[in-house]
């Protein structure tokens, strides 16, 4: 219980700072030292009970003269004139007391006690990694040590979701969401339910995120090294599918990319699946600047457009439609103007809707056509219709490119893909689990307005956990997002933050300390809270193993994920 004698560092002070039961200052032996993050522990005896140890993280150290008053005393100190003693003191913030079987007593350490470096045993015990049962890896400690969070905050056991908060290009939150995901996929946390586990994630920069089936020719022996020191292997995702929209001014359903072809899929919407599934709300997703009335011509819209497509002439495996009039509907432009053109059947008088708002509902549909135009297409046949259909479940990790779209194109992408998600899901229950990598949340869920794409992300926030549906939302200011998006998370998640930002109550969980550092955080190195780690760890991620752009990708040993 009372460890190595050899990693001792100091002693629990009584002045000029007291011992609390969650917090104490360490006087720093002068043959030693304590850095920020280390982790202690110190036995102190309680009559009565005996020993109880407090174990904790440091996440302050001073360093000052003992015997100065002045600023300017350091230069008499220097000249021999005033004698002064060097004294380094440390803050501990208290983590645990006590050991997992026995009943927390919430007393003080004693003043004069000795504190110790935790280690092995000690060490998991402080932060509760004795306790997990299922562990998986969030990163390493600063002294190359695994740190682990619990599963059972993260499938749904007994809570669900991470959000990731940080700046653009420095906080690197779409690269730590992967790295979360290798480790889940490349480890057997998952039980037997690791095969059939899946990840949908939303490219939304360039298209780094295109070769993850590359190995990353950047990736030095000692990177690789630490991936085993977390017990994964270093190499690339295996089991891929890649998505990108259909191209634009292309008569065949060709992906949109540039930087590669082999092995991407193009996606869209077939004109029959638009009006059948009800996707028109999702051409409106601006919350800002929806209204009531607007909400109530869309609904009588899609109605309208479900019903005539119930009513087709033709058989409903085809990918145009010809409606109850004999028009033919094969594009998107042809059913905006058939819209336009049935304004009278679609918001009869008697709804009471304003011209103006019927007036705004039509110019919004012809504003989005020709961005979101060639994603809504015939298709030629059956087959091809499901060929290119966005299918969240056909890999273990499904990308689905979106960077080069218009935003209303992009926001389309996302709630239809989401929508068809929570729906199948809400069929077939919790097994297998869904990964959601969504950034840039605060587009799709901002804290004030409703849209449809909003309402589902809440969904999956509030009600994703019972169905399996993990979100792994990031963005650059967690202010910005739904409130009820990111208190339902369990784990929190920041790299570099804005210093006006980090002062936000959305970083409660972040100590004082913690907050000014995040201010200064390099990239790889991340901030993550959990349920029962009462302080935040920091922890940083190896290089992937895998390209995230594509002058990483080894093209040279031609290893690539098969199409699947």
């Amino acid at each position: 219980m009372n460890g190595d004698p050899r990693s001792e560092v100091g002693r629990v002070i009584g002045y000029p700072h007291d011992s609390e039961p969650l917090q104490f200052w360490v006087g720093v032996s002068p043959e030693s030292y304590l850095q920020l993050d280390d982790i202690t522990a110190v036995t102190s005896h309680i009559p009565e009970r005996g020993g109880v140890t407090h174990y904790g993280v440091v996440d302050e150290v001073h360093s000052f003269y003992e015997g100065a008053k002045f600023a300017s005393d350091v230069f008499r100190v220097q000249d021999g004139v005033l004698p002064v003693g060097v004294a380094t003191i440390a803050h501990v913030s208290v983590t645990r007391v006590g050991n997992l079987d026995e009943p927390e007593i919430y007393v003080p350490p004693r003043p004069g006690q000795a504190v110790r470096r935790a280690a092995a045993e000690e060490r998991d015990k402080a932060l509760y990694f004795d306790g997990m049962k299922r562990r998986f890896a969030i990163g390493l400690a600063r002294d190359g040590e695994p740190l682990w969070g619990n599963l059972d905050f993260l499938d749904g056991t007994r809570g669900a979701h991470i959000n990731i908060s940080g700046i653009s290009g420095v906080a690197t939150k779409t690269s730590y969401a992967l790295f979360l995901l290798y480790g889940l996929f490349h480890s057997d946390v998952l039980g037997a339910d690791r095969t059939n586990s899946r990840a949908l994630i939303f490219n939304v920069k360039g298209e780094d995120l295109l070769f993850l089936d590359k190995p990353n020719a950047h990736q030095s022996d000692e990177e690789a090294a630490r991936y085993r020191a977390l017990g994964l292997p270093a190499q690339p995702f295996q089991d891929i599918s890649l998505w990108a929209p259909v191209a634009q001014s292309a008569i065949e359903p060709i992906p949109d990319v540039n930087s590669r072809q082999e092995g991407v899929k193009s996606y869209f919407w077939s004109i029959r699946r638009f009006c059948s599934e009800g996707l028109l709300p999702f051409l409106f997703t601006d919350a800002a600047r929806e209204t009531n009335q607007l909400q109530f011509a869309v609904t009588m819209a899609t109605d309208f457009l479900r019903r005539e497509v119930e009513r087709s002439k033709t058989p409903t495996d085809k990918g145009w439609v010809r409606f109850q009039d004999d028009e033919h509907i094969t594009d998107f432009q042809d059913l905006v103007r058939y819209i336009n053109n049935h304004q009278d059947n679609i918001f009869p008088q008697h709804t009471r809707i304003a011209p103006g708002t019927i007036s705004a509902f039509i110019r919004r549909l012809y504003g989005a056509a020709p961005w979101v135009g060639h994603l809504i297409r015939k298709s030629e046949s059956p087959q091809e219709e499901e060929d290119h259909f966005l299918d969240w479940g056909r890999s273990q990790l499904n990308v689905v490119h979106i960077a080069n779209l218009h935003d209303i194109a992009m926001r389309f992408v996302v709630g239809v893909t989401l929508k068809r998600l929570m729906e199948e899901k809400g069929k077939s229950g919790r097994q297998p689990l869904v990964f959601v990598v969504l950034d840039e949340l605060n587009k799709y869920a901002p804290t004030e307005g409703w849209s449809p794409i909003k309402e589902v992300v809440l969904d999956i926030a509030e009600r994703g956990r019972s169905l399996g549906v993990i979100l792994v939302g990031a963005q650059q200011t967690a202010s910005e997002v739904e409130r009820r998006v990111v208190a339902n998370a369990s784990y929190r998640v920041v790299g570099r933050l804005d210093t006006a930002e980090a002062q936000r109550g959305e970083y409660g969980f972040l100590t004082d300390a913690a907050r000014v550092r995040s201010a200064i955080l390099k990239p790889g190195h991340m901030f993550v809270h959990q349920p029962e780690i009462p302080v935040p760890l920091l922890t940083q991620f190896p290089m992937p193993p895998f390209a995230t752009r594509q002058e990483e990708a080894d093209t040279r040993s031609g290893a690539t994920a098969k199409w699947r």
